[in-house]
């Protein structure tokens, strides 16, 4: 199957480096449009792919084309190459906000699919939720899934609903981990820690808390009692933590990205 990329930005890469590795397509399988020089030097430099500033070359060539631009960008890549789509084509969006009508009508293209990656797609540890329109055919529903799966966890939903859902949890949640993150190395400072002991005492402890949530498959809140002695030290940090309203904080911050995200699916 040819793919083609429509921008060659950090999220193109990251999925691009993910599915040659993965061995879902070969390099001579792919092309990608970008506009800037050096960008496209570099890409078919690293990679081996073909690279082009027409837009147009990439979706003549393609069977699956992956849009990686930025929003503001849309209208420009429009009235580039609506209308230039076939039947047996698939557009495979990673632009954040925008519904599979706007996409649709946009391309004059009914073969949609909507993706959310994060951040940590780029190192192969991502979790992406996706979903299509009812045209796309099972070909490309498997290519997308085994191209996701290259770049971390993935999963598919057929109700577009939970693309917002997925914006405020995972596509912002990297962000609410780093805070976190940053704040536990302040505070080891702040008692009296060295910034770089404090600093990898805490990317330890969050990765492995994490993991320990993976391997045993026990509930967080379990996990989190065998910690906590009456009495103890842990009891009196969860206390002061909910004194301050952090658990309620976060679910208000999902909720806040969640609402932003309707608001800009709707125009």
């Amino acid at each position: 199957m040819n793919i083609g990329f429509i921008g060659g930005g950090t999220m193109a890469e990251a999925i691009l480096g993910g599915m040659l590795d993965g061995g879902v397509a070969q390099a001579g399988d792919v092309m990608i449009g970008e506009p800037v020089p050096a960008r496209r030097d570099y890409l078919a430099e690293r990679y081996g792919v073909a690279v082009s500033p027409a837009n147009d070359l990439v979706v003549n060539g393609s069977d699956l084309v992956v849009l990686a631009v930025k929003p503001q960008d849309l209208h420009k890549v429009y009235d580039d190459i609506g209308g230039r789509f076939t039947d047996e084509q698939s557009l495979l969006s990673i632009v954040a906000g925008t519904r599979m009508k706007s996409l649709s009508d946009g391309f004059k293209h009914s073969g949609i699919i909507r993706v959310m990656p994060n951040t940590p797609a780029q190192i192969g540890a991502g979790m992406t939720m996706w979903t299509c329109a009812p045209s796309v055919g099972q070909a490309h529903r498997d290519t997308t899934a085994a191209i996701l799966s290259t770049i971390g966890d993935e999963i598919y939903v057929d109700d577009e609903k939970y693309m917002d859902m997925a914006t405020a949890l995972s596509a912002s949640g990297p962000a609410y981990v780093f805070l976190i993150v940053e704040a536990l190395i302040d505070a080891g400072v702040y008692v009296g820690l060295p910034r770089d002991v404090s600093r990898r005492m805490a990317l330890q402890t969050v990765k492995g808390s994490v993991q320990l949530i993976l391997e045993t498959g026990r509930h967080p809140g379990e996990l989190k009692d065998m910690v906590t002695s009456p009495g103890g030290t842990t009891a009196e940090g969860l206390q002061a933590l909910e004194r301050a309203g952090v658990p309620a904080a976060l679910v208000d911050a999902v909720n806040a990205a969640y609402l932003k995200s309707i608001r800009l699916g709707q125009g």
